[in-house]
């Protein structure tokens, strides 16, 4: 990609940190996470669909999915000291940009990994949030290889 210039001054102290601090990173990844989640739930819900219709949904992710979804996948070291549920969303969001801009993932590549992790009756709200959460935590675990250890 050739916005990769958008990390330059990161890379030059690479951290889980300074990553996940970012809160341009975050702005950036606030959309991904939403656009992806959204065209993976869509998908769903029409591959699942007994009537054989399309079905669209726009769907912002919640902070509270994102948030468990960072502690559940041990990635608390990327946020800053006493984050709150809304700066573990945004370190999430951060995390996600970073391994966009970076090439580690493509958009499709991230719709794919959630669409693949979704389970469930996703009109049912619980459900959904299960699902979700579950489906951010797979892909925060997956990710981990792409980012810096310290």
């Amino acid at each position: 990609m050739a916005d990769i210039f958008l990390l330059k001054d990161l890379n030059l102290n690479l951290t889980q940190r300074s990553i996940g601090t970012d809160k341009g990173l975050a702005k950036i990844g606030d959309s991904i996470v939403n656009l992806t989640y959204s065209v993976a739930k869509s998908m769903y819900l029409t591959r699942n669909n007994k009537n054989n219709k399309i079905i669209r949904t726009g769907k912002k992710v919640s902070k509270t999915i994102l948030a468990e979804a960072l502690k559940n996948a041990n990635m608390k070291s990327f946020s800053k000291n006493r984050a709150d549920a809304h700066d573990l969303a945004d370190t999430v969001e951060a995390i996600i940009a970073y391994i966009w801009i970076s090439e580690k993932m493509a958009i499709k590549e991230i719709i794919d990994f959630l669409l693949d992790s979704l389970t469930g009756d996703l009109y049912e709200r619980h459900i959904e949030i299960e699902s979700a959460r579950i489906a951010f935590t797979k892909l925060l675990n997956h990710i981990k290889k792409f980012l810096p250890e310290n």
